[in-house]
């Protein structure tokens, strides 16, 4: 059997283990409601899907009486009914879903001929829309409305027509609105995960220039809620392309108060809301504003427990990815690299392992690159070598560039430090190509990679002078706008001073800390 078949045997599976245990029971007594139920084909797939770990066919044919040629059916049938019980269990909480119940049962109304009946579901379902802004269904309402009035009689005065018609367009210049800035901050997005920070000033300008002709006219005082967030989403990738991490400081706090204003809409759109705190504590990481990201991570922890989010899978998955991201920061901050590796680690990668088919393999690729950091921080390079490895032998073409680059920078220093240098020219000569072929060939990697190129070259007593050569060389672009990426990513500053110092990375970034803020 192909591997591509297998995947696809393995999203029932995948699907049933997301499953909490109430939704499960819940299931069960959605299926039996039918007496006739009990003894259904689906029911068994189900049982015995249950308690499976992996997909096996064979097993399911062996416990169950279906056959070879129904399983396909009935695989598709049990998917279904999953869909229908949990549609049922979250009318309740999810506002989208209740309207478009409402919008449903005002269609069958209408296709009865009862069409005032129809008008009623659709005011319920428009009141619920209005609260809470989702104009886009809004205006699929409305236009049903509008059907209904234009064609058949329902005493309706000319005042309403005319209301209709004005609401209707007001919805669809805010929805245009709403689309131009959602559309402009995925563009901006998708510029940055192709090629990560701006390097030079024509990618300043062609950035600068993108944004400002793309984003529409707008008075902050008159947008509502949906349009500021998608405001400040566009906002927030224009300035971290641009490395200007104080306003995207600002914008994100910006964020966080849109949200703490409309309080009923953190259930709403939890995820938007958990974003906004990770491009918070992003920012305040990158500005090295210790005090003030320790007490975000503080608040960001809190919200998760205060109940005002819904924890559902995905949230569940969005809270992991920014919670030790953020952790992984702390201890980069602190030069607690040893504390970070045995605390966070072990839980990490087995987490990891557990939602790798729920998450972007991109996502799992950062975190192995903030892993290689991590062990490189507390002097285990070997584990340095096994993370970055898995980055540079990714072949899949979405991985982002800069990501790619730099793993490869931080791949030769590991090897240097290591003492596995037998095939370093070597491999500092694909690094110099693989830079060259992306583009990304500029001071700080060029002395990097010279300084290892003629390494070879130098007796034991000038090794400790060259390493303080290339530190004064590279601290001059530490504040360069464009070649200060760099150290966004790889603190070689840090390396290089314990190399000079005879010390450890860690202790050079924890004494560094403390002097600076305690």
């Amino acid at each position: 059997m192909s591997n591509k078949k297998n995947n696809y045997l393995d999203y029932l599976l995948l699907f049933i283990q997301t499953l909490s245990k109430s939704e499960k029971r819940n299931f069960k007594i959605y299926v039996n409601r039918i007496k006739k139920n009990k003894y259904s084909k689906y029911l068994e797939l189900f049982e015995v899907i249950n308690h499976m770990n992996v997909y096996d066919e064979k097993h399911i044919l062996k416990k169950t009486t279906i056959s070879k040629k129904q399983l396909s059916n009935v695989k598709f049938n049990l998917y279904k009914q999953i869909l229908i019980s949990l549609k049922i269990q979250l009318t309740k909480n999810n506002f989208d879903i209740q309207i478009h119940e409402y919008l449903d049962f005002s269609k069958i109304l209408y296709n009865k001929g009862l069409y005032i009946q129809s008008l009623k579901f659709l005011k319920k379902a428009k009141i619920i829309a209005k609260n809470y802004e989702y104009n886009t269904i809004l205006l699929e309402l409305i236009e049903f409305e509008k059907m209904i009035e234009s064609q058949h009689i329902t005493r309706s005065s000319y005042d309403r027509s005319i209301n209709l018609s004005t609401d209707s367009n007001e919805l669809i210049g805010k929805i245009k609105y709403q689309n131009d800035l959602s559309n402009l901050s995925l563009e901006l997005y998708g510029l940055y995960l192709k090629v990560g920070y701006v390097k030079n000033e024509k990618d300043k300008i062609f950035v600068e220039t993108y944004f400002r002709t793309k984003i529409p006219k707008f008075s902050i005082n008159k947008l509502r809620f949906y349009e500021k967030l998608f405001l400040y989403k566009a906002q927030i990738w224009y300035h971290y392309i641009q490395q200007d991490f104080l306003m995207c400081y600002h914008i994100s706090l910006k964020w966080i108060k849109l949200f703490q204003f409309h309080t009923k809409l953190k259930k709403l759109t939890p995820i938007n809301y958990l974003k906004g705190y990770h491009y918070l504590l992003d920012s305040l990481y990158y500005l090295n504003f210790y005090s003030k990201f320790s007490i975000v991570l503080q608040q960001f922890e809190k919200e998760i427990e205060n109940g005002d989010i819904i924890i559902n899978e995905n949230t569940k998955i969005f809270i992991f990815i920014y919670r030790y991201t953020n952790l992984i920061n702390k201890h980069y901050m602190e030069g607690t690299f040893t504390e970070g590796v045995n605390k966070l680690i072990p839980f990490l990668l087995n987490k990891l392992r557990k939602i790798s088919k729920k998450i972007d393999p991109h996502y799992i690729m950062i975190f192995y690159y903030k892993i290689a950091c991590l062990y490189f921080g507390s002097g285990d390079n070997k584990n340095t070598i096994y993370f970055l490895l898995k980055i540079i032998e990714n072949k899949k073409n979405n991985l982002r560039q800069d990501l790619q680059c730099f793993s490869r920078l931080l791949y030769i220093i590991a090897l240097y430090e290591s003492g596995i240098d037998e095939n370093l020219d070597q491999k500092i000569k694909s690094t110099y190509k693989f830079l060259m072929k992306m583009d990304d060939w500029y001071f700080v990697q060029k002395d990097i990679i010279f300084f290892f190129k003629n390494l070879g070259k130098l007796y034991p007593n000038q090794i400790k002078n060259n390493f303080r050569k290339l530190k004064n060389k590279l601290i001059k672009y530490y504040n360069h706008p464009y070649e200060k990426r760099v150290f966004l990513y790889l603190d070689i500053i840090s390396w290089l001073s314990a190399k000079i110092e005879n010390k450890t990375v860690e202790s050079i970034v924890k004494d560094k800390f403390i002097k600076n803020f305690r």
